[in-house]
């Protein structure tokens, strides 16, 4: 299998689990159920982590050849808007109850990085444009950020270089 066809499975695969996620998070703020906010933010932050830190790093870098620098630097905003939305999740999750309306701020927050979600999976087929050897790379590049297993905010805070 390519490389390029194994890097569009995997990333269809990691958009998956994230929306799922989420989707598991708007309803567990929906109900208002603390703990399950938790456990699906954290999931959420696992996921994510790994996958916005190799697409910054390599993926986004080499998507300058089919896209221009404009729509990679919206990509980019886009990140930054869904780490401000952790942070804001992350703020609701470490309370002890939630109100109504912190219910619905957090769903909203949730819903609000689905979106890019469903942009950014649409650059697989943007991926299939470019040689396959480039795309190994980038595989390479997903590889290390998995083994690096950092969550969403503790590569954001400690190693990310894009603000």
């Amino acid at each position: 299998m390519s490389a390029t066809t194994q890097f569009g499975e995997a990333f269809k695969n990691e958009h998956r689990a994230i929306r799922d996620a989420l989707l598991n998070l708007i309803q567990a703020f929906r109900n208002r159920d603390v703990s399950n906010v938790r456990h699906f933010l954290n999931q959420t932050a696992a996921l994510s982590g790994p996958h916005f830190r190799y697409e910054e790093e390599a993926f986004y870098p080499v998507l300058i050849e089919v896209l221009d620098d404009e729509q990679v630097q919206k990509l980019l905003g886009d990140h930054n808007r869904a780490i401000d939305a952790a942070r804001n999740l992350m703020r609701l999750a470490a309370q002890n109850e939630l109100t109504e309306r912190d219910a619905q701020s957090g769903a909203r927050y949730a819903r609000s990085l689905l979106p890019h979600v469903f942009e950014c999976d649409g650059l697989s087929i943007m991926a299939e444009l470019l040689p396959d050897k480039t795309m190994q790379g980038v595989l390479e590049a997903r590889d290390r950020s998995r083994r690096a297993d950092l969550d969403l905010l503790r590569w954001a805070d400690t190693v990310r270089s894009h603000t």
